[in-house]
């Protein structure tokens, strides 16, 4: 906006407050820099939607900084709020006059609060939940994505008084992962610059210059280009902490507004939250509802001495868009056959939630909207034909499909009515009961714009895929071993988690495939069916941990399969595989305790000079609170959710567990990356990514 503008659209904002009859909102307020007051700032408030942002008033800040807005036009329902503070002298700068790279943000949930700070923190907090919206000031998205981002801010700061907000500042955050230092520390960079500390703007906007060569000229927007690239220049950033405060002579610590800082460089300034509760223990899969929630297939109960030889079974979690658990604690929402959900989860247009069992070997339903059961007791087992089961899609048409990795088979349910179900590629005596159809462990499933499934084949190094009305037509596509995750992008691609990957040599690989059959051919007929699914997981991880490594795969619409792509060594152990609103994958990595993004097909959409299969990510992927992670998603406002499932595996794996540990087999919480990723619509239906 051009200065003429601006000042017309201030005048007419002032005229408006000035003649309105109406009754006016009122919020009161101050514009702070490490708590001292901004003299002389102008600031407006601002409704943000689909369309520009409008401006409903503006105002300049006194000499202590304090401001009072009246908005006689208010926000549109749907509508969320946001003040901007620009300009203005810092009073810890005194005589260096009206500061013009100063600008400041508060985004605000719902209903305005009566008082409002303005500061460091809180322009970093929405610069963040925000990321993926932001240009420069102006905040535009569709409303869901919005909500998400404005509800998400209080998270990180109390928007009031400007200090901590109660979650990253709580006892899953603070002590645990470097979220409170790493956004302590971008507090004092930007403060660096509102101080006039000699050459910092200059500084800090060479440092927060995106990978696209555009200079910051203003706080706001330095912010912002570090919420979106936070790989890019990160050593350089936390350099910066040194120049703009050095640790005075004869002291430990720097003189900074907000501790603690960061004494080592991040590999990357993501801003990761933790959360919990509402049944969640060693989760299984996990997706997003059309509302933005968070479901989890939580495999086991929470306090319960589970293993993998004794296993107590959980229900399903629901967390709201800002990490507040909506499910039950410790059993989550029950019922209806469930019973240590597995990797299946999907959500029909008529709100129901479909959901897979592994214990139970039963097929489940929940109502979206309340969490309680629409299946029976019992939940759907097909006679008791049903083994271990995984994946579930509802496909387009609204057919439920679902995979049994224990019996090798797939349950086709037309239309949603398990009347109506039918089992493909069981085998009895060694026989194929119905067709040709045969899949090996399969795991993963999902339908492709041409509406064919694909599963993967978790006991093999192939993907099954075949046409929705024809599954005898079925053809076999090579991969990694023992695939897993798959997810389609919006060009119809399929990408891959394999979790072994490609080892080094075929005398490798013949030997992975020959410890899983043996192993399980030594078992059958002496164990049970619970014993056996036991240690084929024991010994899947034992093959893990002995060829370390993992990668992805890509198979093209016409059957070209593409990659592998390991992000050179940051993929390992590929569980969670989900596409962003780019068409860029994300993958969550089990034993490295990391997630990692690489560039997909619409390279338009990555830095400059990155091709299909190159990692966005730094080299150790993007860390922090995460264990041995499980499903990953993308929400509409682009934060990435990442599920931790487990957490003490020497626990987990033994059958006779210390006392001690004896409850700490499974992890118990959730990590969100803030503005991470381009947003998605939610639910991905089918497998299939779908672009806002």
């Amino acid at each position: 906006m051009s200065c003429i503008s601006k000042l017309g659209a201030i005048a007419a904002a002032a005229a408006l407050i000035a003649g309105s009859a109406v009754a006016q909102e009122r919020i009161d307020g101050r514009v702070l820099v490490g708590g001292a007051p901004i003299a002389g700032a102008e600031v407006s408030a601002w409704q943000a939607g689909q369309d520009a942002p409008r401006m409903l008033a503006a105002v300049r800040t006194d000499e202590n900084g304090e401001f009072g807005l009246g908005i006689a036009d208010g926000p549109d329902a749907g509508g969320v709020l946001y003040l901007v503070a620009e300009g203005g002298e810092a009073k810890t700068a005194v005589g260096a006059g009206s500061n013009p790279a100063i600008t400041l943000m508060a985004l605000l949930e719902g209903e305005a609060p009566e008082q409002v700070t303005i500061n460091e923190l809180t322009t970093v907090a929405s610069a963040f939940a925000a990321a993926q919206f932001l240009d420069g000031k102006d905040v535009t998205g569709y409303a869901l994505g919005l909500k998400i981002a404005s509800r998400n801010v209080p998270n990180f700061v109390n928007l009031e008084t400007g200090g901590l907000g109660p979650v990253i500042s709580d006892t899953l955050n603070a002590p645990r992962t470097t979220t409170l230092a790493k956004f302590n520390t971008l507090g004092i960079l930007l403060s660096g610059c509102v101080k006039a500390i000699p050459d910092a703007c200059d500084k800090l906007f060479a440092a927060a210059t995106p990978p696209d060569g555009t200079v910051p000229t203003d706080t706001l927007q330095a912010a912002q280009n570090i919420a979106r690239h936070p790989w890019h220049n990160a050593e350089e950033l936390f350099g910066l902490v040194d120049d703009f405060y050095p640790v005075p002579e004869g002291a430990r610590y720097r003189n900074v507004s907000h501790v603690p800082y960061l004494f080592y460089a991040p590999s990357a300034w993501t801003l990761s939250l933790v959360y919990g509760g509402g049944g969640f223990f060693g989760v299984g899969g996990a997706a997003l509802d059309a509302d933005g929630n968070f479901w989890t297939n939580n495999n086991w109960l929470i306090g319960s001495q589970t293993t993998i030889f004794k296993q107590f079974g959980a229900g399903v979690g629901r967390f709201d868009t800002d990490g507040t658990p909506l499910s039950p604690a410790i059993t989550g929402y029950t019922g209806g056959g469930l019973d240590s959900p597995g990797w299946g989860i999907a959500f029909s247009d008529d709100d129901k939630v479909w959901l897979t069992n592994l214990i139970g070997r039963t097929i489940s339903v929940l109502d979206r909207k309340t969490g309680a059961p629409l299946s029976p007791k019992g939940g759907y087992d097909f006679g008791g034909k049903l083994g271990d089961m995984q994946g579930v899609i509802v496909a387009p048409n609204g057919d439920v499909w679902t995979v049994d990795n224990g019996n090798s088979q797939i349950v086709h349910i037309p239309g949603g009515d398990p009347g109506k179900g039918r089992i493909l590629g069981r085998t009895v005596d060694g026989k194929p009961e119905m067709g040709t159809l045969q899949v090996k462990g399969p795991f993963g499933i999902a339908i492709d714009l041409q509406n064919r499934i694909l599963i993967t084949n978790s006991s093999s190094d192939t993907v099954t895929r075949f046409p929705a009305d024809d599954p005898g037509n079925a053809e076999e596509i090579k991969v990694g071993f023992s695939p897993h995750a798959i997810s389609i992008d919006s060009q119809g691609n399929a990408w891959i988690g394999n979790l072994v990957g490609h080892p080094g040599t075929s005398e490798k690989l013949a030997l992975v495939k020959q410890t899983i059959e043996s192993k399980l051919a030594a078992r059958k007929g002496t164990e049970s069916a619970d014993e056996i699914s036991a240690h084929m997981w024991v010994n899947l991880w034992e093959i893990i941990s002995e060829f370390p490594g993992g990668d992805i795969s890509v198979i093209r619409p016409d059957g070209t399969v593409l990659g592998p792509f390991n992000a050179d060594g940051a993929i390992t152990g590929p569980w969670g595989v989900a596409i962003d609103g780019n068409d860029n994958v994300w993958v969550a990595s089990s034993t490295s305790h990391s997630i990692t993004q690489i560039c997909g097909f619409r390279t338009e959409t990555c830095p400059p000079g990155m091709t299909t299969g190159d990692p966005i990510t730094p080299s150790e992927g993007y860390v922090g609170g995460l264990q041995i992670v499980a499903p990953i998603g993308v929400d509409p406002a682009g934060n990435v959710w990442v599920g931790n499932g487990w957490d003490d595996t020497k626990t987990g794996f033994s059958e006779d567990p210390d006392e001690a540990q004896s409850t700490r087999f499974p992890a118990s919480t959730i990590v969100v990356f803030y503005g991470a990723a381009k947003p998605v619509i939610t639910p991905v239906v089918g497998g299939q990514v779908r672009l806002p």
